[in-house]
């Protein structure tokens, strides 16, 4: 082949290089929009169930302060609340300080968003029985009825302090469908719990010498026929 058909060549396949990278540019350009698209949707739909559990927790604790007023009439050890929820602060405070908060993603699984929200609904609906069967008997944490009652049916059957549990579960679902940073949030509150749990059931032991004692034994405090 001659000059002038190199040439000739040369120019011809000009163009068609140039639609070759014209044609990847355009597919690198619809994938990155695609991609952004995706993910777009994802974030949207996760802020979606962010959105849910706010709401959730809030109706939840709205409709625990206006059933308060209907409790019976108590009294708190001051002294016993005060250090637990010293120890409590202190211990949020101190995780805070260590960064355990920072710059926490959210969770862009959509089976985790499921399978935390079913057990988010599962440990309110759980806990909003237990305030339902205990009726006006029910207290803040540490606290003593001046007229109490034992009650042992529906949720206090599988546990002793069903409303603990409900929200402990409530809170882990939280963490399962959020971000896995709740679970320190919900160990804090573990803590807090267990020492509610172990005050209040000194009072019923008093209250009921005979009947919590039993009642202790053949049912277990938080979790059914673990602990």
């Amino acid at each position: 082949m001659g000059r002038s058909g190199i040439e000739r060549a040369m120019q011809d396949s000009a163009p068609s290089a140039l639609r070759h990278e014209s044609d990847a540019g355009w597919s690198t350009s619809t994938n990155e929009k695609q991609r952004g698209t995706s993910s777009g949707g994802i974030m949207g739909r996760m802020h979606a169930v962010e959105l849910v559990f706010a709401i959730g927790w809030a109706a939840f604790w709205i409709y625990w302060l206006v059933a308060a007023l209907s409790m019976k009439r108590g009294h708190i050890l001051w002294s016993r609340e005060v250090r637990i929820r010293a120890v409590v602060i202190v211990g949020a405070l101190l995780v805070i300080r260590l960064g355990a908060f920072r710059d926490g993603d959210l969770n862009s699984d959509p089976w985790r968003a499921g399978l935390g929200l079913v057990l988010f609904a599962v440990g309110l609906g759980f806990a909003i029985w237990a305030r339902t069967e205990i009726g006006r008997n029910w207290g803040t944490p540490m606290s003593q009825k001046d007229e109490p009652e034992l009650v042992t049916d529906g949720p206090y059957h599988l546990v002793r302090h069903p409303i603990y549990s409900g929200i402990l579960v409530a809170g882990v679902g939280t963490a399962v469908a959020l971000s896995w940073q709740w679970i320190i949030a919900m160990a804090l509150a573990g803590v807090y719990f267990v020492y509610s749990a172990t005050v209040e059931e000194r009072y019923l032991t008093e209250q009921f010498p005979d009947a919590y004692p039993r009642y202790r034994r053949s049912t277990k405090m938080l979790v059914p026929f673990i602990f």
